[in-house]
């Protein structure tokens, strides 16, 4: 028998979408009305949290691919990710939490968190393990954003664009990304990582930039004032304050500028080619001081990397508690098994210009070479030949296929690892308490 804190039994599939689509429905209403019973003791809602992630899961294996398609229009409109789970609470109500659930959560600090974007993180994990929701959701993600599209005009005019935490400009041939974020050491965070894509697209887009470069710019920081900094990683005090999103930035980062650095722009086909091609260029990163965390996994999809002799490369994510993002896939390719494993899972600290250095970097040059090396390297790249290589070598080295795989277990990987009790204690421990 059913009581006021049970949903009663999980729902049976296998009657078709429509069918398993409504029991399911019924089921995560009957469980939300249980956890609303049980009130703010944890250990009571957390078998009922459990049982309607199962459901869900369940769901998502089956229909995947028949929710997506309702949910573009039979593919016909490429929806990003923050769209998408708006469309699928409305479409399969308790699939994905509503957006006052999101934002109640969104408030909460990291440790207070109820850990409604596992919710999300099976929704992702369903579409994107999905062999025709999947491609078609990472096509998307490599549209052009509102936020682009809206500058071009401008940047295309000027020469420059003033994203608030970021900035573009073009100097001949060269599209020069700057990040400002100094207070925090360009230590990434929803916002950042927004201003981010939005400044890749647009050296994407102006079609007299050749070559994208992406630079840390002077910092006010007391201990590195007027020093350069690539990135500090993930800004670790915005994670325990729980304003580090699921979809607009542990997704919508790997998905978005990162991807698209790598891959390139996805642009509607306009019908006159004979062979659909994204808009790709090669792309240079200029280290300074450090790449920290996320600063080291983002130079694993660069075609050339110079760093100043004095900068060092660290993934110190698991001590954080958290995954680096797409270098569990991609560092040991570029630096192979061993050292991959002593960065990731033991924080090892390599220094740009050792040798195990020049396995994440192509030249260390004193810091006062640096910008006539990336100069000359731009000069290098802007060969036209470079852009048609990049494209089969990243085809071969990185199928989209492995990469679309990577992020379906990545998204529900890395929400247990934001609802673990030992993620707050590390961050509590290694840096907040540096702050008090």
């Amino acid at each position: 028998m059913t009581t006021s804190t049970s949903p009663g039994p999980a729902p049976g599939l296998g009657q078709g979408y429509a069918d398993d689509r409504a029991a399911t429905v019924g089921f995560l209403a009957r469980s939300e009305e249980a956890l609303r019973a049980a009130g703010p003791d944890r250990v009571a809602a957390a078998p009922l949290h459990s049982a309607a992630r199962r459901a869900r899961r369940r769901f998502m294996e089956r229909h995947a691919a028949a929710l997506y398609a309702e949910l573009t229009d039979e593919r016909r409109e490429f929806l990003r990710l923050d769209d998408l789970a708006a469309r699928a609470d409305a479409l399969v109500p308790g699939l994905v939490p509503t957006k006052s659930q999101a934002e109640e959560e969104r408030r909460r600090p990291q440790r207070d968190k109820e850990g409604r974007e596992t919710d999300h993180g099976i929704f992702f994990w369903g579409l994107l393990r999905d062999a025709v929701a999947g491609p078609h959701l990472l096509e998307a993600m490599r549209r052009p954003t509102p936020k682009a599209l809206a500058a071009l005009p401008g940047f295309r005019a000027t020469g420059h664009a003033d994203l608030g935490l970021v900035s573009v400009t073009r100097r001949g041939g060269t599209g020069e990304v700057t990040v400002h974020n100094t207070r925090f050491l360009n230590a990434e965070d929803d916002l950042l990582v927004a201003a981010l894509e939005a400044a890749v697209d647009l050296v994407l887009l102006d079609d007299s930039i050749r070559v994208g470069v992406m630079r840390g710019a002077p910092m006010t920081h007391p201990r590195y004032a007027g020093r350069r900094v690539f990135s500090a990683g993930i800004n670790l005090t915005r994670l325990y304050e729980g304003e580090i999103s699921l979809i607009d930035f542990f997704l919508g980062r790997e998905l978005g500028y990162i991807n698209k650095i790598f891959r390139g722009l996805s642009v509607p086909d306009d019908g006159t080619g004979w062979l659909p091609e994204s808009v790709e260029k090669p792309w240079i990163a200029a280290v300074d001081t450090f790449a920290i965390g996320g600063g080291a996994q983002i130079l694993l999809v660069f075609d050339r990397v110079i760093a100043a002799d004095d900068a060092y490369f660290t993934l110190p994510a698991l001590r954080e508690g958290i995954i680096p993002g797409a270098a569990n896939l991609r560092l040991p390719r570029v630096a192979g098994n061993r050292l991959a494993r002593q960065a990731i899972f033991a924080d090892r600290r390599i220094d740009a210009a050792s040798p195990e250095g020049r396995l994440l970097c192509d030249e260390a040059v004193p810091a006062d070479r640096l910008d006539a090396a990336v100069e000359a390297a731009a000069a290098e790249l802007a060969n036209p030949a470079v852009v048609n290589n990049r494209r089969v070598l990243h085809a071969h080295e990185e199928p989209e296929d492995e990469f679309r795989h990577y992020m379906a277990t990545y998204a529900v990987e890395q929400c247990r690892r934001l609802t673990s009790s030992d993620l707050v204690e590390n961050l509590e421990r290694t840096w907040i308490s540096r702050n008090r």
